[in-house]
Order: structure tokens, then C-alpha cells, then sequence
């Protein structure tokens, strides 16, 4: 089968044969839609959310201005800064205890749940 490239594709394109191709494909189709599985769960996240609704409110809707929402906030947002207070990069006196305790499956679980919650 001859197909066409671009030049600047020919010689990379060349460099595949269609069986390769379509191995490379097929791992990284495989890769991106098992990982987020195995990576996190909602509801395993709902069930570690129990010290968060304190200050956070039971639904991640928190009644103090002084404390923020989590529900809908961005799932790639609440791992960054869940990951940031538990290793100390950012500071607050009672986030820092709290996400300390926490592996990076809670924090992707936590996030994943968060992230879900439509208000």
C-alpha cells in the first residue's frame, strides 16, 4: 500500500511498517483509557473525604469565605495542591496536618471526587 506523507512525515512514516503502527496505536489507546481507571475512584475518594467536610462542607460546599469550595473544582488543580500541602510547598496550618496523611491514591481519589460533584 502506498500512501502519501507530507515530506517532513515521508521519512518517519517509512521508518514504521504498518504493523508497527498499529502496535503503537493500539498501546497507547490501551494506556490512556486504563489509566485514569486505576489511577482514581470517585467513590473511594467520597468514603476519604470524611476529614475534608469539616472545613469544606459535606458536599465540598464550604459555609466560610474563609475556606474553599472543592466541589467541581479541576481534578489536575486539586492533585497539584493537595500534593503541594502535603509536601510542604504550600502553607496552611490546617491543610498541612491533614494532607500529610495523604498517598497519592487519596489524592487522586479525593480529586476525583471533587471534581465530580456538580453544584
Amino acid at each position: 500500500m502506498n500512501v502519501a506523507f507530507p515530506v517532513p512525515c515521508a521519512p518517519l512514516a517509512r521508518a514504521f511498517s504498518a504493523r508497527t503502527g498499529l502496535v503503537l496505536v493500539a498501546t497507547l489507546v490501551l494506556g490512556l483509557v486504563s489509566a485514569p481507571a486505576s489511577a482514581q475512584d470517585a467513590a473511594a475518594g467520597k468514603e476519604k473525604s470524611v476529614a475534608c467536610v469539616a472545613c469544606h462542607g459535606p458536599e465540598g460546599v464550604s459555609a466560610n469565605r474563609e475556606w474553599p469550595n472543592l466541589a467541581g473544582q479541576k481534578f489536575d488543580y486539586m492533585v497539584k495542591h493537595l500534593r503541594k500541602f502535603r509536601d510542604g510547598i504550600r502553607n496552611d496550618p490546617l491543610m498541612e496536618p491533614v494532607a500529610r496523611t495523604l498517598t497519592d491514591k487519596d489524592i487522586n481519589d479525593l480529586a476525583a471526587y471533587y471534581a465530580a460533584i456538580r453544584h
